[in-house]
């Protein structure tokens, strides 16, 4: 006798269009996506920015002050033209550039750990639009990416993890709702500091900027002041409403900002496809023969009296390029290519002395990187820090024991499942 056939497994429900698209709304209303992502990209132009203001402090003057060979005057009448955004044609004394500068590197550290991150990622960007935009022929392509990521770090919820915003929002939810009412005064003595400072952005708004420029700071302004009232005195229907807006804004802005990472490779990879030395494959070689380009002279040497290898690297990078915006939605395939870019772009930075570029493009990259390995890196990175610091418990920290029969505390707002966001606009 056989035996009975089993029976075939029902076929999945097909979800109707309508419950998909209600399901997409409130996916993209109701949190910030990739707060692990965009942190790692604050922290990466923060730090890159840093990094280049840092290493070029002796040369300042001669790159973006008054010594440069890019004279105010030039500056001026240039600026005139395109009407790009700097702080520094107020005025041309030695004076006004030393505290822009100085502000630049205090906006990016303030920022790289998240300090009030909203008011920070303004300061930031306004820092690296001001030095750029006044000496525009010292860019290359990393100070591109960082002076369009600067704009977009004022739109993103980039604080959610990885800052102090984070970790004062998780301490005022333990504490419960009225520790987190009590009023700070870092966040209105900053406001209002920052608001004198728009107020006389606009006065000389007809020196430099277009109008959409101040548009921009006196709504992301306004919007903190209102922000801080409805968290103050309306927390119900309007902070909802607030956070909804911001999901929008910061999710919006994330596409924007991985449809530009896709651009610049997708550009790239294809305008070499059209040099015929990209073509032949011995791109690589001539750069590698430059002086400019050979901080490590024997080892820019190796490598290039092995043909095959410049052909090999100078093909990868190609096919690489061009594919990579093709591979978005193969997981496995992205990943692999986003290892090999953030290995290409190191190798830039060891072979032709470009760190800074390097770094703003590793950080660009970031954006794609998988939620499972920043978990994981965030949770190595705390245990390192743990170690350097000689702390005895590395483990996460458990709720008090209590007493047999007493009954246990409900939430308090802490991170049940998961690491607690933030629900301020500032982060």
């Amino acid at each position: 006798m056989t035996a009975p056939r089993p029976a075939p497994a029902a076929a999945p429900a097909r979800v109707p269009f309508d419950r998909r698209l209600a399901r997409a709304a409130q996916t993209v209303t109701s949190r910030a996506l990739g707060p692990y992502q965009t942190a790692i990209v604050r922290i990466g132009f923060s730090l890159t920015w840093l990094f280049f203001l840092l290493r070029e402090f002796p040369h300042r003057h001669e790159m973006y002050g008054p010594d440069g060979p890019w004279s105010f005057d030039l500056a001026r009448r240039l600026i005139a033209d395109n009407r790009a955004f700097s702080v520094l044609m107020w005025s041309d004394g030695r004076l006004w550039f030393e505290v822009v500068y100085g502000l630049a590197v205090v906006a990016a550290a303030l920022l790289l750990v998240g300090w009030h991150t909203r008011a920070m990622s303004v300061v930031f960007m306004v820092g690296a639009l001001s030095l750029q935009n006044r000496s525009v022929f010292l860019g290359d392509g990393g100070d591109n990416v960082v002076h369009l990521v600067s704009l977009y770090l004022t739109l993103l919820r980039c604080g959610q993890v990885w800052s102090l915003d984070a970790r004062r929002a998780a301490r005022k939810a333990a504490r419960g709702e009225e520790a987190a009412r009590r009023v700070e005064l870092a966040g209105p003595v900053l406001w209002i500091v920052l608001g004198g400072f728009l107020v006389a952005a606009t006065w000389f708004s007809p020196l430099t900027g277009e109008w959409w420029m101040y548009v921009l700071l006196w709504v992301l302004w306004l919007g903190q002041g209102l922000w801080w009232l409805v968290e103050q005195y309306a927390p119900g229907e309007p902070r909802v409403l607030l956070d909804v807006l911001a999901n929008l804004t910061h999710n919006a802005t994330l596409v924007v900002l991985m449809a530009e990472v896709c651009l610049i490779y997708a550009t790239a990879g294809w305008y070499k496809i059209q040099g015929s030395r990209w073509q032949d494959g011995t791109a690589l070689f001539y750069p590698l023969h430059l002086d400019y380009f050979t901080p490590w002279p024997a080892l820019s040497e190796i490598l290039a009296s092995s043909g095959i290898m410049v052909m090999l690297l100078s093909y990868g990078t190609v096919i690489v390029q061009v594919a990579f915006p093709f591979t978005l939605f193969k997981r496995k395939v992205k990943n692999v290519l986003l290892v090999v870019m953030m290995l290409e772009h190191a190798g830039i930075a060891l072979l032709l002395g470009l760190p800074a570029f390097s770094m703003a493009m590793i950080a660009a990259d970031a954006v794609f990187l998988p939620t499972v390995f920043l978990v994981w890196l965030g949770a190595r990175a705390a245990r390192g820090r743990d170690r350097l610091l000689r702390r005895r418990d590395t483990a996460p920290e458990l709720p008090p024991q209590r007493p047999a029969g007493e009954p246990a505390e409900g939430p308090s707002g802490g991170d049940a499942g998961g690491e607690a966001a933030p629900r301020t606009l500032v982060g």
